[in-house]
């Protein structure tokens, strides 16, 4: 059976055909989409888990990979005080829920797809994520079965998934190479036989093509959580039968900024001042704003390994001893302390989630201080968001000049375009073409499964 799984840096979604249209698998207890998210009682404990849902050929392989590992999470298993069979890994929204209970106390990593194309890794790392990877889709490839009434007999074998045109921005194509080669290994790992990749900008304009009765040059603009893509494609009655659609493919762009970018924008403009940030020491100077912003950089491991150190707790204790204002960088200790970071990009997804239907929200920050708030106004966003809104503007000015046409329609999705201050910078670009506004969530899942259907039937 074939699927198209949309790997996403906020969601991840799995589409099976149904007739002539497509139908996204439920995931979540009440949503068709499961959180982008992993936590563990150990970090330790993430291969144990991997190890023991592996199909039963790979697993000596992987024991031999991961000896160091598997013998540490038998020694946090007996730390902790765990059963053999309890549950120490959590995805999805039991992961979201578990860090809310105990930020201070496990691993939790956000977004992990964001990080795969990332610079720099070392080997550790680079298994790391293999891990981290493989266990979501381990767990969504079951719980996706399962909603099917599915058995090994006839299990999910063959997926599509989606990738960005670029993982990581800085790291050109060595970046894609090492982020595709993670996600097809943890594939594999989760029982998949055979994978294919496609271009997320180009299997969001599938779903759209296949309402068209005209061949039309479409500009995509994907906005999701992690990565903006842009793809000028040919598409219609014409095109749409063809399995190699390169020679429809007139331009690209890709970036690593999404909503990811969008939420710690906010959480800066709008959290920080109530932690100290643009306050002044004794001595006139401004605080440093570094501390800050590696307190919400949840999407750059080194910024995360920065603050969480015993030296960064130092340096906030000692900003403490000599600020005008000791009381707000006591709030930035306990977030350093409690590992509060998530969290705070959390409310501020929430808020700008909210500001899609609202000129103006109050998010409750008590688990920082009692009674804390902060208001967010849909001109504060715009303002916080001015430099990825710039980046999103520049890609899709990129994408038009390598193609060197104009589109006669703009198509736009991604979760992140539903915020009107994205919305309205892409419309206000070229005023005069068309937009559709897609399926933000499902039109990249609904995609891919058309093109499982193409690839693997």
């Amino acid at each position: 059976m074939f699927v198209g799984f949309d790997y996403g840096s906020a969601n991840c979604a799995v589409g099976v055909m149904e007739g002539e249209g497509t139908r996204l698998l439920p995931l979540s207890a009440d949503s068709d989409y499961l959180p982008s998210t992993l936590y563990a009682l150990d970090r330790e404990l993430i291969a144990e888990a991997v190890y023991r849902q592996l199909p039963t050929h790979l697993k000596a392989d992987y024991a031999r990979a991961r000896s160091a590992q598997l013998s540490r999470a038998r020694l946090a298993r007996r730390e902790l005080d765990l059963d053999a069979d309890e549950q120490a890994v959590f995805v999805g929204e039991q992961a979201v829920k578990a860090y809310l209970d105990m930020p201070e106390e496990g691993f939790y990593v956000r977004s992990p797809k964001s990080f795969l194309g990332a610079t720099g890794l070392r080997t550790d790392q680079v298994a790391l994520f293999e891990d981290i990877v493989t266990m979501m889709m381990q767990h969504i490839k079951q719980v996706a079965e399962s909603k099917q009434g599915i058995n090994s007999a006839n299990s999910i074998t063959h997926a599509v998934i989606g990738r960005p045109v670029n993982f990581q921005g800085i790291g050109g194509e060595e970046s894609n190479k090492q982020a595709e080669a993670i996600l097809r290994l943890a594939a594999k790992r989760a029982g998949f036989t055979d994978v294919d990749f496609l271009f997320e900008p180009l299997a969001a304009g599938m779903d759209f093509e296949a309402g068209l009765d005209d061949d039309k040059v479409v500009l995509v603009v994907d906005v999701g959580g992690g990565t903006t893509d842009c793809s000028v494609v040919k598409m219609g009655p014409s095109h749409i039968g063809t399995k190699d659609r390169s020679g429809d493919f007139l331009g690209h762009s890709g970036q690593r900024v999404g909503g990811n970018d969008l939420d710690i924008a906010l959480s800066m403009k709008a959290f920080m001042a109530h932690m100290g940030l643009g306050c002044h020491m004794v001595n006139g100077l401004p605080v440093p704003s570094k501390p800050f912003w590696n307190a919400v950089a949840v999407n750059d491991i080194s910024a995360q390994r920065d603050f969480s150190s015993l030296s960064s707790r130092k340096m906030i204790e000692e900003l403490i001893k000599d600020a005008k204002r000791p009381e707000l960088l006591s709030r930035l200790l306990k977030v350093q302390q409690d590992q509060l970071g998530y969290r705070i990009v959390r409310s501020a997804e929430q808020a700008k989630i909210a500001l899609s239907d609202n000129e103006a929200v109050t998010m409750q920050l008590g688990y920082i201080c009692s009674e804390l708030s902060a208001d967010v106004s849909r001109e504060l966003f715009a303002d916080a968001v001015t430099a990825p809104s710039a980046k999103i503007e520049a890609l899709m000015q990129q994408a038009l000049a390598t193609a060197g046409v104009e589109p006669d329609v703009i198509y736009v999705t991604g979760g992140t375009a539903r915020s009107p201050a994205i919305y309205d910078k892409i419309a206000g670009m070229y005023p005069e073409i068309p937009i559709v506004v897609g399926d933000h969530f499902g039109s990249v899942t609904a995609g891919l499964t058309r093109w499982a259907q193409k690839v693997f039937s």
